[in-house]
């Protein structure tokens, strides 16, 4: 049996630089690169929020282990080309501090400052979205495009040589010769066992002559026989079996009523932001529904839903409602994984709050794989909305109900990688 290939990358990027050991880099401090990455997400706008950059690693961090001479005891140590010093010389120590880049006083000592790593947008996203995923979702759909995996289907007499099945063509050799030769045997036993009579018993030589040439000629006709012929190669054989593949679609519920301010919105913008770069990034098959809500509420393209001024009063339930028509008309619950997320300030006038927590708990929610609310109060306002407390009445009985407020900027990311960790994670 033919033994495994390694094969190794040794080509060059830019600058003579290994890709092979870039990759390493990034495994190997792949925590500290994400920590780094959470926190260039809050600095930087909505339109630069998937682009690549330089992160600076604290040079603590990325330190490797190493041998060194400890304080005190006598050493020699011989610096080729030296011009200052002469045996029995004194050096001093560096004044400040090692490492860190910092000394006791400005201009005194030496340190190191931090590690710039520059990362590629494919790498940046790579890492801000290597740990989250869609909860709960499953193969639901076998449709026209479909998934394809290659199965074993038994074994065919042609084939290529690399599917050759090594122990199901000595099998069918070895039954084809027994078969062949059991009657050959048979009758080389009877002819041995005449010329041995001949032998034992007084006869004439011509007769011996004769046994001894049957014996021979049989013999002969066994040794014809093939150890392995065409008709004994069996190859492995496989088929191509349509899987069903996972589709998905998710609902992006937008308060942009007048109580909703410049800041609310662009921390709402920057939470659907990072929802649509997860989805695009990590999943074909999903499709994205935008969904605005003022008093009254309307599907949206994905420019409309970023950039639109549109303002008005409040309606939450009007989104619910379109939302639950899209999915009835457009999306079946046995052919897709149904998710929404919802971001409002939970401003709700008078009976919409409660009206919306029903409609959600007996239509939205249990045809949802997952639901997950996003509130933006005001600054640090610890009270609790109408539509909060509403809400809050449905995570005991919703497991696929998540509900999580954001109050700056910095918060989303942590709240949404919260709201979508993997399972395992």
């Amino acid at each position: 049996m033919a033994g495994s290939v390694h094969l190794i990358d040794r080509r060059l990027n830019g600058g003579n630089k290994s890709a092979t050991n870039r990759q390493r880099f990034i495994r190997r401090y792949k925590e500290q690169l994400k920590r780094a990455v959470g926190d260039m997400v809050d600095k930087r706008s909505i339109t630069d929020i998937d682009s690549g950059g330089e992160v600076n690693l604290p040079s603590r961090d990325i330190s490797e282990p190493t041998f060194r001479h400890g304080p005190g005891g006598n050493r020699e140590t011989v610096h080729p080309g030296n011009r200052e010093f002469s045996p029995g010389d004194t050096i001093q120590r560096p004044r400040g501090g090692e490492g860190g880049g910092g000394g006791s006083e400005a201009g005194e000592g030496e340190g190191t400052d931090s590690f710039v790593f520059t990362l590629s947008r494919e790498e940046f996203l790579d890492i801000f979205f290597d740990d989250l995923e869609l909860p709960n979702l499953v193969r639901n759909y076998l449709g026209a495009v479909q998934q394809k995996k290659m199965v074993r289907a038994g074994y065919v007499v042609e084939g290529s040589p690399t599917n050759l099945s090594v122990p199901r063509t000595m099998k069918s050799s070895l039954g084809r010769r027994v078969a062949l030769s059991a009657p050959i045997r048979r009758e080389l036993e009877a002819a041995t066992a005449a010329l041995a009579q001949a032998r034992a018993q007084p006869a004439e030589a011509a007769e011996i002559e004769r046994l001894e040439a049957q014996v021979a000629e049989i013999e002969a006709r066994l040794k014809r026989v093939p150890f392995l012929d065409d008709l004994d190669l069996r190859y492995r054989h496989r088929v191509f079996v349509p899987q069903p593949v996972a589709r998905a679609v998710m609902f992006c519920l937008m308060d942009v009523s007048a109580s909703m301010d410049e800041r609310k919105k662009d921390v709402a913008k920057r939470f659907f932001t990072l929802l649509y770069l997860f989805l695009s990034r990590k999943y074909e098959k999903v499709e994205i529904v935008f969904v605005r809500h003022t008093d009254n509420a309307e599907e949206v393209d994905e420019n409309t839903f970023f950039h639109d001024p549109k303002s008005g009063g409040t309606v939450v339930l009007s989104a619910l409602e379109l939302m639950h028509e899209i999915q009835a008309e457009r999306f079946p619950v046995g052919q897709w994984n149904i998710y929404a997320a919802q971001a409002s300030d939970g401003d709700a006038f008078g009976s919409d709050a409660g009206k919306s927590a029903r409609f959600l708990g007996e239509k939205i929610i249990p045809a949802c794989r997952y639901f997950a609310y996003v509130e933006v109060p005001d600054g640090q306002d610890a009270r609790q909305s109408s539509l909060w407390v509403e809400y809050d009445t449905l995570t005991a009985a919703a497991p696929n109900f998540a509900m999580r407020r954001v109050c700056e900027r910095d918060e989303i990311y942590p709240v949404f990688h919260e709201l979508f960790k993997k399972e395992t994670a």
